[in-house]
């Protein structure tokens, strides 16, 4: 299955949001609850997380769901992309 320019726009939001704070996909697997491999899954676009999996991993790097995605529209927006 190929993943969606949303799909890799997110990941790469996550994986930015996620680095920026010294995590690793291990760290933030731990934190959240989730699996490290589905953290990665998620960052490489593969995955699309449901609300309640974003809704926790939003919560662990300490911003909102609709910062989040305001991040996320905005790189659509400038990359012309709208799925």
């Amino acid at each position: 299955m190929q993943s969606s320019k949303l799909d890799q726009i997110l990941g790469l939001e996550l994986q930015r949001r996620r680095t920026e704070k010294g995590w690793s996909q291990e760290y933030l697997a731990e934190v959240t609850g989730l699996h490290r491999t589905y953290i990665s899954q998620l960052e490489r676009g593969l995955k699309s997380p449901s609300v309640r999996v974003l809704n926790h991993i939003t919560n662990a790097l300490g911003i909102t769901m609709s910062e989040f995605l305001k991040a996320i529209e905005e790189s659509l927006n400038v990359n012309g992309q709208r799925d």
